[in-house]
């Protein structure tokens, strides 16, 4: 199936809880989001050839109508329709549910626009919204969000590599064509936005960092400094910070964006290794850096070691820790993948593994990671703070996925 339910590394459910979570993460197909259902045909489970589950109607609309094939939208590999059998043992869970409780529900998903109440709080987020899904995104990469505004901005391997949407996961319009010309995007990996709206796009195909308004329209294009470009931020004054992965430098660029032109860009840290997600916080003008490590003396079996470094506004370490370090602390072994500010300075770490989200605090000592979301991500990859919100890009099943307190989502509709 798309995702597996692992409660021993999650928070402590109640039945109610662990009933919840079956019929999200189990019961409900995870291209089109709606419920499976043996009465009615194209809403039955299907099982691919690969193990994934898809209801009838997405493999269909997923498939060539001539071969009759179709490439799985999590793992990717190529399935026949033929070869698809009903997932019996999901129906019979589901009619066993229903009969123990008749009267239930499904889990309710509000919609509606952004509420943007002040204060993200330190305690567990729960899911207010999901939009996207394969075909609308394919394999998204980085996320980011104009101003208070709500916009969401997302780079995928579509055609268009940039997807712009509203507040309420409506789909406003797309850019970056796939190509080499200009304005044409290769292979998009981060995407960032500036104070006065524009957008950055870390173009690792071309080797390049490319800047772009809000409608899409190109205004500058960074290369021939970079051997991998990789993560990419902001500062609260508008300089572009972008990770090198290959060369494992963090390089500040000065951007006089009106008239499209590169006034300054210097390596601002030389002394990286493999370094990817990159985040700035507008409130201390910290930097944090993920670190992939090589020498990986400390992981046990597949764990990943990465390191994070936080750095002051003119690039002077401030604090270091990794994933080692984070485990001797909590009950399971974090494996950090992404990093992010809320509008507190607290910071924020992706662990796209067990697919949660954790918080760090101020790092003014050691840290005790403490949980934010643990439910309904399945491979998180990106990660931004809105206000009282977390807006996470889920690349398990290419999605963008808004988290919020529990008593604020019943006045956000």
């Amino acid at each position: 199936m798309a995702k597996s339910l692992d409660f021993s590394s999650r928070f402590s459910l109640s039945p109610e809880g662990i009933l919840r979570e079956i019929q999200i993460n189990l019961l409900e197909c995870k291209v089109c989001f709606e419920k499976f259902s043996a009465q009615q045909k194209g809403r039955r489970p299907q099982n691919l050839s690969c193990g994934h589950v898809l209801c009838l109607e997405c493999i269909t609309a997923l498939s060539h109508p001539l071969l009759r094939k179709l490439e799985c939208p999590f793992c990717r590999q190529l399935c026949s329709v033929d070869s698809t059998s009903h997932c019996q043992v999901l129906s019979d869970l589901q009619e066993l549910l229903l009969w123990q409780s008749p009267t239930s529900s499904a889990p309710h998903r509000p919609k509606g626009g952004l509420g943007l109440a002040t204060g993200l709080r330190s305690a567990a987020l729960h899911l207010y919204t999901a939009f996207g899904g394969w075909g609308s995104l394919i394999n998204p990469t980085g996320i980011a969000v104009l101003g208070s505004s709500g916009t969401i901005v997302v780079v995928h391997d579509g055609e268009k590599r940039v997807a712009v949407f509203g507040p309420q996961g409506n789909k406003l319009h797309s850019f970056g064509q796939r190509g080499q010309a200009s304005g044409d995007i290769c292979y998009a990996v981060d995407v960032a936005v500036t104070p006065c709206g524009y957008l950055v796009v870390t173009d690792a195909g071309d080797k390049a960092v490319k800047v772009f308004t809000s409608r899409g329209n190109h205004v500058l294009t960074v290369k021939d400094c970079f051997q991998l470009p990789w993560g990419v931020d902001t500062d609260s004054s508008g300089h572009i910070l972008v990770s090198d992965v290959q060369a494992g430098t963090l390089t500040c660029i000065n951007v006089d964006y009106p008239h499209g032109v590169t006034q300054e860009h210097q390596t601002a840290i030389s002394d990286l290794q493999h370094p990817k997600a990159v985040a700035c916080c507008w409130v201390t003008g910290n930097t944090a850096v993920m670190e992939h490590l090589t020498n990986d003396t400390h992981a046990p079996g597949k764990h990943q070691h990465t390191r994070l470094r936080v750095f002051t506004k003119d690039f002077h370490l401030l604090y270091q820790t990794d994933s080692f370090s984070l485990t001797l602390q909590s009950t399971t072994w974090l494996n950090m993948s992404g990093v992010a500010f809320d509008r507190d300075g607290d910071v924020l770490v992706i662990d796209s593994t067990q697919g949660m989200i954790w918080s760090l605090g101020k790092l003014q000592s050691d840290p005790v990671p403490t949980p934010l979301v643990g439910d309904h991500l399945i491979r998180p990859g990106g990660l931004v703070s809105l206000n009282n919100m977390l807006v996470i890009l889920d690349s398990g099943d290419h999605t963008v996925k808004i988290y919020t307190s529990k008593s604020e989502s019943g006045s956000m509709k």
